[in-house]
């Protein structure tokens, strides 16, 4: 990472990664170093298209973060990472609630590959934004949108000043509140995803806060076999995302 004008600019490398950066959000590409055999035209038109400054890619001296020996796939963007994300007053104005509507709220997750593939999984099962909060909490960097893979650029990421306080806001407005807890007494398989449904992730260690917990109308958990103590962060998720967006086919649409 490095700073420029006091922005940081975090580095991501690949094909995949820099062409959805391209595609999807050009507004916070910086600036695109390429090898000099580098011959996707895909790219190199979205580039000039979008009229990124292009840098030859050294090798020697890559951009500060990224590895000699990283799967660069001669291609590295230099991206503002706080661009991507939108204020919660701002996003709120915007969302369309209907029984199909479902968020996401991170909870003190402090693993950026877990933010990414909870991204990734948000993205996928067609929820309508994920909320991040500023404390306690990684935030979006380079790591984040490489686990992405790119999704990260294709949903909205919603900067919210206080877990408790959006989930009170989101209440008010007719969301139900579901905290991902493995002692949960709901079940993602009876559960009836009827309302529209905000959920909250916790920290990996130490799961949901207490308050959080009491703020939640309802803590969900997966059935899984008696030889498996728990899922991880990021394939709970995915496992309880999965559950809803099965019973909302319009999501997907």
């Amino acid at each position: 990472m490095k700073r420029t004008d006091k922005v940081e600019i975090e580095y991501i490398f690949g094909k995949h990664a820099v062409r959805e950066v391209l595609r999807e959000r050009p507004d916070v590409v910086v600036e695109v170093h390429l090898a000099a055999d580098f011959s996707d035209v895909s790219i190199l038109d979205l580039a000039e298209k979008q009229k990124v400054a292009l840098k030859m890619l050294n090798l020697k001296n890559p951009p500060r973060g990224i590895s000699a020996n990283a799967a660069h796939q001669g291609v590295v963007a230099g991206i503002y990472p706080l661009k991507l994300t939108i204020p919660y007053k701002e996003f709120k104005q915007s969302l369309k609630v209907t029984p199909d509507t479902a968020l996401l709220i991170l909870g003190e997750v402090q693993d950026p590959h877990n933010v990414g593939a909870v991204i990734r999984s948000a993205a996928a099962f067609g929820l309508a934004g994920v909320l991040i909060p500023p404390h306690n909490q990684a935030p979006v960097t380079g790591t984040v949108v490489k686990v992405s893979a790119g999704m990260a650029f294709r949903i909205p990421l919603v900067t919210i000043p206080n877990v408790n306080t959006v989930l009170r806001d989101l209440q008010e407005d007719g969301f139900w509140a579901y905290g991902l807890e493995g002692e949960g007494t709901t079940s993602t398989v009876t559960e009836k995803f009827t309302r529209p449904s905000v959920f909250v992730l916790g920290n990996e260690g130490s799961g949901l806060r207490e308050k959080t917990k009491e703020q939640c109308d309802e803590l969900i958990s997966i059935p899984i076999h008696p030889r498996c103590e728990s899922l991880n962060a990021a394939a709970a998720t995915a496992v309880v995302l999965a559950s809803w967006s099965a019973q909302h086919g319009g999501a997907l649409s």
